[in-house]
């Protein structure tokens, strides 16, 4: 398994309120993307606590559990105490009343990942060629499509398609979603924030996975992309590789 990482403030924002972070256990791995929001750096400290809250959550589990029902248990409730500790915060501090972060996490066991998500940060499974969105946007505009209201193509130019109908820290109660899906050597996962999503096709990312080239040099390729074309919002990507290779300078767990 390679690993790579990259997040950019992008071309126009002042500040990155993006955060991420892969964790290692063993055999056993976790990603998380994250992507603020809310008052003057306030969709900065949600983003950091969220990712730094699932990074302690899984510093302090003795054990990651196997089965796909149980993992998605886990990441659920992991999200939630993660949403607890920012919502609390921001209750405790005027600077950051308001204040929320999407939350896109992998957790990988063996054969398999278990996807968890509030928010439209994605997941994206690159698998025998397929190219799928395994995440659902918790969005207005998704509301929107699904109800037959405006096409898929409307939403990507709608006013309001920035507008959540999910994220972690503004309730006190929250609904995550998760689900687990089979993997096998070759496979690419790819988590993103929506400076990305947002400003590349998705037949453009597809195209730029199966580059043969190194998972960082992808990811790199992906964000500098992004920035081309606008790089409004900031831009974060994760990228894992099921691979019995690492290449040279990657990360192998």
């Amino acid at each position: 398994m390679i690993t790579a990482l990259k997040t950019d403030t992008g071309k126009v924002r002042q500040h990155n309120e993006d955060a991420a972070g892969i964790f290692t256990k063993e055999e056993a791995v976790l990603a998380v993307v994250a992507d603020g929001m809310g008052g003057h750096l306030a969709g900065d400290v949600a983003s950091r606590m969220a990712v730094a809250a699932m990074e302690e959550q899984w510093n302090q589990a003795e054990t990651v559990p196997s089965l796909p029902s149980d993992c998605e248990v886990w990441l659920k409730d992991r999200i939630h105490e993660a949403n607890a500790k920012v919502y609390d915060h921001a209750k405790a501090n005027e600077e950051c009343r308001g204040m929320g972060t999407t939350v896109v996490c992998a957790l990988f066991t063996g054969k398999f990942v278990t996807v968890a998500h509030i928010g439209d940060s994605r997941c994206y499974l690159l698998q025998d060629g397929e190219f799928t969105q395994l995440t659902e946007d918790h969005s207005l505009v998704n509301e929107l499509v699904k109800t037959g209201e405006i096409s898929k193509e409307d939403a990507e130019h709608h006013p309001r398609k920035n507008v959540l109908t999910r994220a972690l820290g503004t309730d006190e109660t929250i609904s995550p979603d998760a689900r687990s899906f089979e993997l096998s050597d070759g496979d690419q996962l790819l988590l993103c924030s929506d400076g990305l999503s947002n400003k590349i096709e998705d037949h453009e990312i597809k195209q730029m996975l199966q580059a043969e080239s190194a998972p960082q040099e992808k990811v790199d390729l992906l964000i500098s992309k992004a920035n081309q074309n606008g790089g409004e919002d900031n831009i974060t990507a994760v990228l894992i590789e099921l691979s019995a290779d690492a290449k040279e300078g990657e990360d192998k767990c």
